[in-house]
């Protein structure tokens, strides 16, 4: 890239950060569907004005029954997609500014999707619209789409299939640089008790982000001294113990993370069951938890333990609740992308059920491998060398999950910087904003060279 691009993104700065505030402002979590909005009334709005600012860019934009729509440029047959999200995990608990009022303290703007997945969307709509505006021939068409399902799903790419023509190629604004090369496979896994004295238990907001809160009751059948002693031995944040009408109410703080990462978070739920445990609170479930999951992530409890050269497998109790006298938990596991579907139910299947409790295996999903070699992979890494000078780190496998699963000839591309933690499903996420400047070059010199290719 030449000075003058960098001062034309410079030039455009105060526009783009409007533009991603006018996006923040929605709290565009999915909720109940309503007629010709699936995926409720945020989603949708959400959509219609990032459609609205894609018109005020100068591109054409279809919207695609609310499930999701695009902007574009450019002629030809093949499609250079770029696929970006722009749904969002609740906000949670934590905050130190408004998550839907972006705020500006320093070089960093703070808000829930500044970086998944609203900032690179607007990100790549300004490298769209400086390669437009420079008046480059394209023998292609470039086409942003805009999605509204991607936390919950990705139904929404499933709609675009359905509806529209093939990418021949692209990437999705939603993981890390320099590339992503593949994504681990996935599994899902509910769990259930048996028999239980646990009076109430509820934690987590969303199955892929470590449960980070956790609230349980139980009948006052040990101290509360003990448990508290139990409870100050364990990764936890905070805690309290309240004993009233003789139960115990536990309410346990732990650290969220995204379910990719589960190490870099504290199962408030995990913590819980091993102080139960520890305190000498005998129960069913307690068991079958502790012995199951655990507060690892390595799913040895489950007959789980795997790794690759890619890397290693993990497990994330995301949600725990109860009703009508039954405890139910979701486990996320992220598969490394050379371990079958056979292995998994034959490693797993011991281990699925007993007296105490049951495992089932809701669904397995397939892992996505680029080699690095590969000429998507390699005219994306390039783009991320050439701008950023970075020769040190490489294309990798990760263990979240995009857009790159749903739409054929896409991978993860971006925004993440190395070894940075943006707060992505967690309280006080953020952007910063010379790395937003540097995105929309590094993004606009990867379209250059996916139309050369």
């Amino acid at each position: 890239m030449t000075d003058s691009i960098q001062n034309k993104i410079l030039s455009y700065k105060d526009e783009m950060l409007n533009n991603l505030a006018r996006l923040v402002q929605y709290n565009s979590v999915q909720s109940e569907a309503l007629p010709g909005k699936p995926f409720g009334e945020m989603p949708a709005a959400v959509l219609a004005e990032a459609l609205q600012i894609a018109e005020e860019l100068g591109f054409k934009t279809t919207n695609l029954d609310n499930y999701c729509g695009y902007a574009e440029m450019g002629e030809g047959k093949d499609i250079i997609g770029i696929a970006g999200h722009l749904d969002i995990v609740p906000a949670g608990d934590g905050w130190s500014t408004d998550p839907f009022k972006m705020t500006q303290i320093g070089d960093r703007v703070y808000g829930r999707g500044t970086t998944d997945d609203k900032g690179p969307v607007i990100a790549s709509l300004y490298a769209m619209k400086l390669i437009k505006d420079s008046g480059r021939p394209m023998n292609k068409r470039v086409r942003m789409i805009f999605g509204c399902n991607e936390e919950t799903g990705s139904l929404c790419m499933k709609h675009y299939r359905e509806v529209e023509e093939p990418l021949a190629m692209g990437f999705t604004p939603d993981a890390s640089f320099p590339c992503i090369h593949g994504e681990k496979g996935s599994m899902r896994i509910e769990v259930t008790s048996k028999n239980t004295k646990i009076i109430d238990v509820h934690g987590g907001f969303v199955s892929n982000a470590v449960c980070h809160q956790c609230t349980t009751v139980i009948p006052a059948e040990i101290s509360k001294e003990a448990l508290e002693a139990a409870l100050a031995k364990t990764a936890l944040k905070s805690f309290t113990v309240t004993e009233e009408n003789g139960t115990l109410t536990i309410f346990a703080e732990g650290v969220a993370a995204h379910a990719s990462l589960p190490l870099l978070g504290v199962n408030a739920a995990g913590c819980t069951m091993q102080a139960l445990a520890d305190a000498g609170f005998k129960d069913d479930f307690v068991e079958f938890y502790n012995s199951r999951i655990g507060t690892t992530c390595d799913g040895i409890g489950c007959g789980l333990k795997f790794e690759d050269e890619f890397g290693v497998l993990t497990l994330n109790n995301g949600l725990i609740s109860m009703k009508d006298g039954v405890i139910t938990c979701t486990l996320d596991i992220r598969v490394p992308v050379t371990v079958t579907e056979e292995q998994l139910r034959s490693s797993s299947a011991p281990y699925l059920e007993n007296e105490q409790g049951k495992m089932e295996i809701l669904r397995i999903g397939k892992p996505l491998f680029y080699p690095k070699d590969s000429a998507l992979i390699k005219a994306l890494s390039s783009a991320y060398k050439d701008v950023t000078g970075d020769t040190e780190h490489e294309a990798e496998v990760i263990g979240g999950g995009t857009y790159a699963k749903a739409l054929p000839g896409i991978v993860g591309f971006g925004p993440e910087m190395p070894g940075m933690d943006y707060r992505i499903h967690n309280a006080d996420e953020f952007m910063i904003i010379p790395e937003f400047l540097q995105c929309v070059e590094i993004y606009t010199k990867a379209i250059e060279n996916l139309l050369d290719a």
